[in-house]
């Protein structure tokens, strides 16, 4: 390393020179291209290993007018669904050469969205994901203005902004015809909380299909998501004249929780009472018994939403409003909680 690079910090043709090749070829390696030979790329990341070389990002963005970074807002991710569509996000952006920003929050409101997206802009992101499973959140990503390139996900119904979703409603339609063909004369709901829209689309699924069964609807029990929540519904279940031998729950952690109540109640899973969650978290197939469950694709979601993103980054296209909405389809996973009706 000579002295004057010493002295200073090294740019991309003291790492060309001391590698033996071109400023381009440098540029290739740094942007991981294909079209560099082995050997050519490892004496680059030598060179840039021995000068220290670090990119100015700062300068780059200037020159393409792209960060090629990305904003994300995310709410609530203790819950199992937030978090693991947050990952799959990070994820699918790592994949297509991007970071990530996040920005996390605790509360919910127009004011408190439209800070955390205003946040991201002053960033200078490329463009914005907002995972809005709440009702206020989507509204307030639905009333910010056009030509922002964002992708709302579980933001309900699309409109100027493009929405991925996982089809909640076929999920819990899933879940309640398994029950119902089992033999089971109707099927109780434990639902989630009436702000969050999976929870509602959830909740559609389950009362259209017994519906459409012509079997008794059943007067709901809500839980906040939590096992606690859940074990409370299961206690609720117990007190009530009729009690069913099917439940539908709108997540695993609040099943979990029934199934205590029912435990120290002397009821068996699934001989006295079938049960079916939803999320198919990674331990539900440990639930004693193992867990029937609904399983989300969130690696999908995570994929199409960046895809959609950066669709809108690159080529800036408006979609129909029959074009702006990715849904994902979830899966019935079949185990021992649920069995034919005695």
């Amino acid at each position: 390393m000579t002295s004057d690079v010493a002295a200073r910090s090294p740019v991309m043709a003291d790492v060309a020179e001391l590698a033996g090749v071109s400023h381009q070829t440098v540029s290739r390696v740094l942007n991981d291209h294909p079209n560099v030979r082995p050997a050519t790329r490892e004496r680059v990341l030598d060179a840039i290993g021995q000068l220290g070389y670090r990119r100015n990002l700062s300068a780059r963005a200037l020159v393409t007018r792209r960060t090629n970074t990305l904003g994300v807002v995310a709410f609530d991710t203790t819950l199992y669904g937030p978090a693991s569509t947050l990952f799959s996000i990070e994820h699918a952006a790592r994949e297509a050469g991007y970071f990530i920003s996040i920005v996390s929050l605790k509360t919910i409101t127009r004011s408190s969205v439209g800070e955390a997206l205003s946040y991201l802009v002053e960033q200078s992101v490329d463009g914005i994901i907002a995972i809005a499973p709440q009702r206020t959140a989507a509204e307030a990503v639905a009333e910010l203005p056009s030509g922002l390139p964002i992708v709302a996900v579980e933001g309900g119904e699309a409109g100027t902004t493009p929405v991925v979703a996982v089809d909640q409603s076929a999920g819990a339609a899933q879940a309640t015809r398994h029950l119902l063909e089992l033999g089971h004369t109707t099927v109780q709901h434990v639902a989630g909380p009436a702000e969050w829209l999976e929870a509602e689309g959830r909740l559609r699924g389950w009362r259209d299909t017994i519906e459409d069964a012509g079997a008794p609807v059943p007067e709901i029990i809500r839980g906040d998501w939590s096992p606690r929540s859940g074990y409370a519904a299961g206690r609720a279940v117990l007190a009530r004249r009729h009690r069913p031998d099917a439940i539908f729950v709108a997540n695993d952690q609040m099943t979990l929780g029934l199934m205590r109540a029912l435990a120290e109640a002397g009821l068996r899973v699934p001989d006295d009472v079938s049960l079916v969650g939803f999320d198919d978290v990674p331990e539900a197939e440990f639930f004693s018994p193992p867990l029937t469950t609904v399983r989300q694709d969130f690696a999908e979601v995570g994929r199409a939403s960046i895809r959609m993103l950066l669709d809108l980054v690159e080529h800036g296209s408006q979609r129909a409003p029959d074009e702006a909405r990715h849904v994902v389809e979830p899966e019935l996973i079949r185990r021992a909680s649920t069995a034919p009706a005695s």
